[in-house]
C-alpha cells in the first residue's frame, strides 16, 4: 500500500500505542486521523458507520480495545469479551460495506495457548486455551482473525492481523489499578525510593517470563505491515528477549533507583508461565525486527514518568476506555479495579 498521501483511520488513536502509532504514519507522509471513545462509541454499529462515513479512510488500523491486568480480566472477563469482540466485528463489517481498501487489526499475545511451546510460533495459536486469567480477552480478539480470514475468502476483503506481545514506553498507562507490570513496578519503585520504604510487594512469584517490546517499535512494525503485508497469515510482532519478572523487577529497581528489598506474593497468580514470541515471519513478510532493547528502553520510560509526574498536579487520572494494546486506556473513570495491572 502506498502510504505517502493516505488517509488512514487509527483507532484507539488517542491511547498509549494509538499516538506512537499515528506519529509514526505521519512522519512517514501518511494522514493519520487518530480516534478514541470520545469521537466515537466502537460498541455500536451507527457510530462505527458514522465514523467511516466522515473520515472516509483509506485504511484503518484498529488498536482500540478494552484491556488490563490480571486483576482487572478476574473482575470483568464479559466485559473484556464483549466489548473487545463487538469492536472488532462491527468495524470489520463496516469497513466491508464501506469499501475500505486496506484494514490491519491488532490481536494480543493474549490469545496464544497456557502451555504453548516456547518461542511461540504462529500456527500454535489454535493448539489449546488461552491462559485462564485472561482467557475471554484473548479469544475475543483471537475471534477477529477468524473474521479477517473469513472476509478476505468470500468477500475479498484485505484485512492483516498482528499478534503485538507486550508493549511498554512513555504515555503508558501507570495507573496502579490498571496498568500492566512494567508501568505498574516503575510507580510502584519510585513511590517507595521517594518515601523511604524498605521494601516493595509484587504479585507472584517472579518465576513467569515475558517478552516486552519497546512501543517505537511497535509502530513501526504496525508502519510496515500496512505498506507491505497482504497475507492472512497472523504475523507476531515482538522483540525475541525473554525474561523473567524476578529479573525484571531487580533491572527496574536498578533504573529506578530503588535500594530496598524485593518480596513477592506468592498467593497471588503468575498467569501464563513463559511468553516469548517467533518473530521470523515479521521479518520475512515486511522487514521487521525490534531495535530498542529492553535496558535502554526501560532507562527511557523511567526518565519520561519521572518528568511526568514532576509536572503533574496530585495523581494520575485514569481515562475513558477502548483508546490500545492495549495495546490502551484501561479503565473507566471512577472505577476501580482491585488487585488490577501486574503480570498480563
Amino acid at each position: 500500500m502506498q502510504l505517502k498521501g493516505s488517509t488512514i483511520l487509527v483507532t484507539g488513536g488517542t491511547g498509549f500505542l494509538g499516538r506512537h502509532v499515528a506519529a509514526e504514519f505521519r512522519r512517514h507522509g501518511s494522514q493519520p486521523v487518530a480516534v478514541g471513545t470520545r469521537d466515537y462509541d466502537l460498541r455500536g454499529r451507527r457510530a462505527v458507520h458514522d465514523m467511516l462515513r466522515a473520515i472516509q479512510p483509506d485504511a484503518v488500523v484498529h488498536l482500540a480495545a478494552s484491556v488490563g491486568g490480571i486483576g482487572a480480566n478476574q473482575a470483568e472477563p464479559g466485559r473484556f469479551f464483549y466489548e473487545n469482540a463487538v469492536m472488532g466485528i462491527e468495524l470489520l463489517e463496516a469497513c466491508r460495506i464501506f469499501g475500505v481498501a486496506k484494514t490491519l487489526i491488532s490481536g494480543t499475545v493474549c490469545a496464544y495457548p497456557r502451555h504453548t511451546p516456547v518461542p511461540f510460533h504462529e500456527e500454535e495459536l489454535w493448539n489449546g486455551y488461552p491462559e485462564d486469567t485472561n482467557a475471554p480477552y484473548g479469544v475475543a480478539k483471537k475471534a477477529l482473525l477468524v473474521q479477517c480470514q473469513a472476509y478476505r475468502e468470500q468477500y475479498g476483503l484485505n484485512a492483516i492481523y498482528l499478534l503485538p506481545v507486550n508493549l511498554y514506553g512513555p504515555h503508558d498507562n501507570f495507573d496502579p489499578r490498571s496498568s500492566h507490570v512494567i508501568p505498574a513496578m516503575i510507580s510502584k519503585f519510585c513511590a517507595a525510593r521517594d518515601s523511604g520504604a524498605d521494601t516493595v510487594t509484587l504479585w507472584g512469584d517472579g518465576s513467569p517470563t515475558r517478552e516486552f517490546l519497546h512501543v517505537s517499535d511497535a509502530a513501526r512494525a504496525f508502519r510496515l505491515a500496512l505498506e507491505q503485508y497482504d497475507g492472512a497469515d497472523p504475523v507476531n510482532v515482538g522483540s525475541g528477549e525473554e525474561i523473567s519478572i524476578r529479573a525484571l523487577a531487580e533491572l527496574v529497581a536498578d533504573r529506578t533507583g530503588f535500594v530496598g528489598t524485593i518480596e513477592w506474593d506468592a498467593s497471588r497468580p503468575n498467569g501464563q508461565p513463559r511468553r516469548k514470541l517467533a518473530t521470523a515471519r515479521a521479518l520475512r513478510a515486511f522487514g521487521f525486527e525490534s531495535a530498542v532493547t529492553l535496558a535502554d528502553g526501560l532507562g527511557d520510560v523511567v526518565a519520561w514518568y519521572e518528568d511526568d509526574q514532576a509536572g503533574r498536579p496530585g495523581p494520575a487520572v485514569t481515562t475513558a476506555p477502548f483508546a490500545r494494546d492495549g495495546h490502551h486506556d484501561r479503565t473507566r473513570p471512577g472505577v476501580t479495579r482491585p488487585g488490577a495491572g501486574r503480570v498480563p
